[in-house]
């Protein structure tokens, strides 16, 4: 998966699915994402909470294009949004060609002082606001992947 001297790009979107999204069919999606992520050099990872999706994808910017586009002809979510595309220095998600994890919400509102960093990606209006989101995302999913 070496992208040296390529111009490498992150992307990330926001989805609602249509239908259930229940485990069987996320692991169909799971499974061909990774399959396509792997020869095309794409790493990132997925979220998803009640029926919404949230996407990080990375890697030569071509390859990056050419996925979105197939991800925004998918039936199988509406209303695509993208948060940021942009061209990046380097990968944040070096060794998932996708990582995933599938988000609860919240049983009662974050106490006072915390945040639904999830909410936050999907309501944010500044790149600053999706990078840093994303960011907290990445970590929380890394420390969770360490403890399974």
């Amino acid at each position: 998966m070496s992208t040296s001297g390529m111009q490498l790009s992150a992307l990330i979107y926001a989805s609602d699915a249509i239908g259930s999204a229940g485990e069987p069919e996320l692991e169909e999606i799971l499974a061909q994402a990774r399959a396509r992520n792997e020869r095309l050099g794409i790493t990132g990872i997925l979220l998803y909470r009640d029926g919404r999706f949230v996407q990080y994808l990375e890697g030569p910017a071509e390859a990056v294009r050419e996925v979105f586009a197939s991800i925004s002809a998918d039936p199988r979510h509406e209303r695509v949004r993208v948060l940021l595309d942009s061209p990046v220095e380097s990968r944040r998600f070096t060794s998932w060609t996708m990582g995933y994890e599938p988000l609860r919400a919240a049983a009662a509102p974050p106490p006072a002082g915390f945040r639904d960093t999830f909410a936050t990606l999907e309501r944010a209006d500044r790149v600053e606001q999706v990078l840093q989101a994303m960011d907290e995302l990445a970590l929380w999913f890394r420390v969770r992947s360490l403890h399974r």
